[in-house]
């Protein structure tokens, strides 16, 4: 059954019993040249590992699983874990595994993720693989619009989120999709976000221990973000407060601050 269908979607879920649940953040993929596009921008060949996240019908886990070597995919769903089963049966390099996707261990040998994602777990998904020893070596995933956007902002309009990311990777917006591309149509927009995970040699590359130490700082001065860091972090601690005047940071906001910033405020502390 071709799964790119918004009828065969339909009936597929009737025979099945089943309705996209929204709580768990269904919507199904029903383009095929998003579905293209997203395997295209992932670069996936045979040689790959892919990580998805969220199958649902398996739309996507068919399109990867023509070009990887192998795809492991994770649905805490389990009353989809029958439809996975039929609709997936022609491949024999696809493990599905029925878990919560934020407590899977990747793994340690090289792979990518590649993901249409349940919008509410965007951020949380993103660290999980992002902030490991063991990071992909991308994520390509669809992802709400505004997410998408916020991830990709830069200083001066920095948030926790956008900076979670690029002490990470580089972020890259791909695609808009409209709400007509998936079934049922969700009330947002979204996109296809491309992640690069830094490397060592890279310019903003920190190392992980120490890209913890700028988020635990970073999400304080955001948790007050219209007042200067004087207030937000020098007040609390006069050590900071002194890193802050001898960077002439102390009248700064914190989305003015660039990765770099926040690396010489963190390095000063250790000093």
């Amino acid at each position: 059954m071709e799964l790119a269908n918004h009828s065969n979607v339909r009936r597929l879920l009737q025979l099945s019993g089943q309705n996209a649940k929204k709580f768990l953040g269904q919507n199904f993929l029903i383009d095929k040249n998003i579905l293209e596009i997203i395997v295209k921008s992932a670069e996936i060949n045979e040689d790959d590992h892919v990580v998805e996240v969220g199958p649902g019908l398996g739309v996507l886990t068919q399109e990867l699983a023509k070009t990887a070597g192998k795809v492991t995919t994770i649905e805490l769903d389990t009353s989809l874990l029958p439809i996975l089963e039929k609709t997936l049966k022609e491949y024999n390099n696809i493990e599905v595994i029925n878990m919560d996707a934020l407590k899977f261990n990747p793994p340690e040998t090289p792979y990518k993720v590649v993901a249409n994602i349940p919008y509410n777990i965007t951020s949380p998904l993103i660290n999980h693989f992002l902030q490991r020893e063991n990071q992909p070596r991308e994520l390509t995933l669809l992802v709400q619009l505004e997410v998408a956007e916020k991830i990709c902002e830069k200083e001066p309009k920095m948030s926790v989120l956008s900076l979670q990311v690029a002490l990470f990777g580089i972020a890259k917006l791909i695609k808009k999709v409209s709400p007509s591309c998936f079934y049922p149509p969700p009330k947002v927009t979204s996109a296809i976000l491309h992640i690069t995970p830094l490397q060592p040699t890279d310019l903003n590359y920190v190392p992980l221990e120490e890209a913890k130490k700028i988020l635990t700082l970073a999400k304080k001065a955001f948790s007050q973000k219209r007042k200067k860091l004087s207030n937000t972090l020098g007040k609390p601690d006069p050590e900071i407060s002194k890193a802050l005047q001898k960077m002439e940071f102390s009248d700064k906001r914190p989305q003015t601050l660039s990765v770099q910033d926040w690396k010489k405020l963190v390095i000063s502390q250790n000093c």
